[in-house]
C-alpha cells in the first residue's frame, strides 16, 4: 500500500483515537465529579459530625440532677448542691429556718443534706467526671511544628500542620466510655448521700434516747434523795439500823453516779449529732424532741426487700455501670488493638530559590513486634474481674439485707414485748403497791423501791425502741435508703408511746412514821402514764 492509501487510514485512525480520547476525557470528568458528588455529603456529615462533638460543654447542674432525683426517691428529701455564693447563702437561710423548731429524725436527715460540707464535698467529685467526660468529647487541638534551616546562604523553612487521627476517629466511643464513668460517679455520690443520711438517723437516735434516759434518771434521783433523807431523820430517831440507813444511800449515791454518766452520754450523744448535721457556733442550740419515735403498730413486712436493694443499692448500680465501663474499654481496647498511634500533618516546605512544596505527612506505629494481645489481656481480665465484682456485690447486698431484715425484726419484737407486757405489769405492780400503801399495808420505802424498779423497766424500754429504730435505720441502709413496698402498703399508724415514769408511783410526800422527823425533801410529783390495754397484755402473758 501506498502512502497515499495510508493517510485516509492514518488519518481515520487518528479521528478514532481523538474521538475516543475525548470520549474517554469526558466520562473521566463525568465520573470524578460524580464520585466528588458521592463524597461531599459524607465529607460534609464528617465535618459537621466532628464540629459538634468537638463543642461538647458542661451541663447546668454539672449532672447533679439525677442524683438529686435519686436522693428524692430514696430518702424523700432534697439534696442541693452550692455551686456559687448565692446558694450557699439559700441553704444558709433554709437551715436555719430548720434549727428554728424542734428537730425530728426526717428534719435532721433534710438539715444534714443541706448543710453538710462534706458531702459538698463529695459533690464535687461530680465536676471532675464532667471534666472527663467533655474532654472525651472535644477534638483533640491540632500540633504545630516549625522548622527554619539556614547554611551556604540558603533558608529553608518547613512548617507542618498535624492531628490524632486516631483519637478522634475513636472519640464517639471514648465519650461513652466517660459517660458510663461519669454515670458510676453518680451512683457513688447517691450512696454517700445514704451512708450520711443513715449516719445522721443513728446519731439522732442516740441523742434523743440518751436525752430520755437522763429524764428517768432525774426523776428516779428525786425519789432516791427524798428516800436517803428519810432514811437520815429516822435513824437520827433510832427507828432505822444502821445498815437499812447505809441502804438508802447507797441507792440514792448510785443513782446520782449513773444519772452523771447518762448526761455524758447525753452530751456526747448530742455532739456527735451536731458533728453528722454539720453544726457549729450558735447553731448547736437546737432542739430535740423529748422522745423516740412510738414504735409501728404492726411488726414490719419486707417480703421484697432483696429486689429492691438489688434495684436501687448505690453500691450494686456502681458495680454494674463499672461494668459497662469496663466493656467499653474492652472495646476500645480491640478497635486500637492494631493501630494506637496514627497522626496525620500537612507539610508546607519552602526553600531560597526552590518553589515551595506542599504535601501531607502520615505517622503510625507498625505493629511488627506488639499486636496488641497484652492490651487486650488485661482489657479482658479487668473484663472478667468487673464481673465477679458486680456478682459478688449483689451477694453481699442480699446477705446484709436479710442479716439487717432479722435484726429490725428481732428488735421490733422486744419492743413490743416491752410495750404490751412488761410496761404493764409494772404498772399494774406498781397500783397494787399504791394502794397497800394508802391501806397502811406498805411503807414509803416499798413505794420507792418500786419506783426504782419501774425505773428499770422503763430505761429497758427506751433501750429496746432504741435498738429497733437503729435497726430499721441500717435495714433502710441496706436497701439504698429507700423502704420496699411491702411495707409501705403496710405502714402502720403511730402507736402511742407507754412511758411510764418511774416516780409515777412514789408518793407525793412520805408519810412520817410515828416519831420520825418529818421529811425535809418531797418525792417526785406522779407522771402520766399511758399503758397498753389489758387485752394486749395478757396476749403475751401480761395477764399473769
Amino acid at each position: 500500500m501506498t502512502s497515499a492509501h495510508l493517510s485516509p487510514m492514518t488519518a481515520a485512525v487518528s479521528t478514532s483515537l481523538t474521538r475516543n480520547a475525548t470520549a474517554s476525557r469526558a466520562h473521566r470528568r463525568v465520573a470524578y465529579t460524580a464520585r466528588r458528588a458521592r463524597r461531599t455529603p459524607l465529607v460534609i456529615a464528617a465535618i459537621a459530625t466532628l464540629a459538634l462533638s468537638g463543642c461538647a460543654t458542661f451541663s447546668d447542674d454539672g449532672g447533679f440532677a439525677p442524683v438529686a432525683d435519686a436522693t428524692q426517691q430514696r430518702l424523700g428529701k432534697s439534696a442541693v448542691w452550692a455551686r456559687d455564693d448565692a446558694a450557699s447563702q439559700a441553704l444558709a437561710k433554709q437551715r436555719d429556718d430548720l434549727l428554728a423548731r424542734p428537730l425530728d429524725m426526717d428534719t435532721a436527715v433534710q438539715l444534714t443534706l443541706l448543710n453538710h460540707r462534706g458531702l459538698q464535698a463529695t459533690y464535687a467529685e461530680l465536676g471532675i467526671a464532667e471534666a472527663s467526660l467533655v474532654q472525651a468529647g472535644r477534638l483533640p487541638n491540632p500540633r504545630f511544628t516549625f522548622q527554619r534551616v539556614q547554611g551556604g546562604g540558603d533558608v529553608g523553612i518547613e512548617r507542618t500542620w498535624g492531628i490524632d487521627f486516631v483519637r478522634v476517629l475513636t472519640m464517639p466511643l471514648a465519650s461513652r466510655v466517660e459517660a458510663r464513668r461519669f454515670a458510676q460517679v453518680q451512683a457513688q455520690v447517691t450512696q454517700a448521700i445514704v451512708a450520711q443520711a443513715t449516719l445522721t438517723r443513728r446519731a439522732w437516735i442516740d441523742a434523743v434516747a440518751a436525752q430520755e434516759r437522763v429524764q428517768i434518771l432525774e426523776q428516779t434521783s428525786l425519789a432516791t434523795q427524798a428516800a436517803s433523807e428519810l432514811a437520815d431523820g429516822m435513824a437520827r430517831a433510832g427507828n432505822f439500823s444502821a445498815m437499812r440507813r447505809t441502804q438508802e444511800n447507797l441507792v440514792y449515791a448510785d443513782t446520782a453516779a449513773r444519772l452523771a454518766r447518762a448526761r455524758e452520754q447525753a452530751s456526747a450523744a448530742r455532739e456527735q449529732l451536731a458533728r453528722q448535721m454539720g453544726l457549729w457556733g450558735q447553731q448547736l442550740s437546737f432542739t430535740l424532741p423529748q422522745r423516740l419515735p412510738a414504735l409501728p403498730a404492726t411488726r414490719p413486712a419486707s417480703a421484697d426487700a432483696e429486689a429492691l436493694a438489688i434495684r436501687e443499692r448505690a453500691d450494686v448500680r456502681a458495680a454494674r455501670a463499672a461494668l459497662d465501663a469496663t466493656a467499653s474499654d474492652l472495646g476500645l481496647t480491640r478497635v486500637t488493638r492494631f493501630v494506637n498511634v496514627l497522626d496525620t500533618a500537612y507539610r508546607d516546605n519552602s526553600a531560597t530559590g526552590s518553589a515551595s512544596e506542599r504535601g501531607y505527612e502520615i505517622s503510625l506505629e507498625v505493629p511488627l513486634f506488639d499486636w496488641g494481645s497484652t492490651r487486650i489481656a488485661g482489657a479482658e481480665a479487668r473484663y472478667r474481674q468487673s464481673i465477679d465484682h458486680l456478682a459478688d456485690t449483689a451477694v453481699a447486698a442480699r446477705a446484709d439485707v436479710r442479716t439487717r431484715r432479722a435484726q429490725t425484726l428481732a428488735a421490733w419484737d422486744i419492743a413490743e414485748h416491752y410495750r404490751t407486757t412488761l410496761l404493764p405489769m409494772r404498772q399494774r405492780v406498781s397500783d397494787e403497791w399504791l394502794l397497800r400503801y394508802n391501806g397502811m399495808l406498805a411503807s414509803v420505802f416499798d413505794l420507792l423501791t418500786d419506783a426504782r424498779e419501774q425505773r428499770d423497766t422503763v430505761l429497758g424500754y427506751i433501750d429496746a425502741t432504741s435498738d429497733y429504730w437503729l435497726a430499721d435505720a441500717a435495714f433502710r441502709e441496706s436497701l439504698g435508703g429507700g423502704m420496699p413496698e411491702s411495707s409501705l402498703s403496710r405502714s402502720p399508724t403511730e402507736a402511742t408511746a407507754p412511758v411510764a415514769s418511774p416516780a409515777s408511783t412514789a408518793p407525793s410526800a412520805p408519810a412520817t412514821p410515828p416519831g420520825a422527823p418529818p421529811a425535809t425533801s418531797p418525792a417526785a410529783p406522779p407522771a402520766t402514764s399511758q399503758p397498753a390495754s389489758s387485752h394486749q397484755a395478757q396476749r403475751h402473758g401480761g395477764g399473769a
